[in-house]
């Protein structure tokens, strides 16, 4: 990806990268593929409706992984605290989503590819937030 070569050569960042917040840019986009992919994959297994939370949690922390990621990806100006905020957003999305997935992982290997995707952009937030100054 080249969030951090995009976001370096940022006029008003002028070299000076956060490296905890790249990297959340990053898992946050890998994040949103794969529960894209989960759900897709969930909606393709015979017993699709012992599913339907699964589908819904994975959607849910696809579309606050992609928010996340495009607001965090703006540095044109700033809002410090929107953006902690939707990083402890994602970070609770991710948390609940890799928590279903883990119920079906057993069964379901597209599952367990999922929660671990989850749990390392829920990481990822954690340390991004914690890298923010006021």
């Amino acid at each position: 990806m080249r969030a951090q070569e995009m976001i370096r050569t940022h006029p008003q960042v002028k070299g000076d990268v956060n490296d905890a917040l790249i990297r959340c840019i990053e898992e946050c986009y890998s994040c949103a593929q794969t529960c894209i992919a989960c759900a897709d994959a969930c909606l393709g297994e015979q017993m699709v409706q012992q599913l339907a939370q699964c589908i819904r949690l994975d959607l849910d922390c696809a579309d606050v992984c992609l928010a996340t990621g495009a607001l965090a990806s703006r540095r044109t100006g700033s809002n410090e605290a929107l953006l902690r905020q939707m990083l402890t957003v994602c970070e609770t999305a991710c948390r609940t989503c890799a928590e279903e997935c883990d119920r079906h992982a057993s069964m379901h290997e597209h599952c367990r590819i999922c929660a671990d995707a989850c749990r390392g952009c829920e990481k990822a937030c954690q340390e991004a937030a914690a890298s923010i100054t006021a």
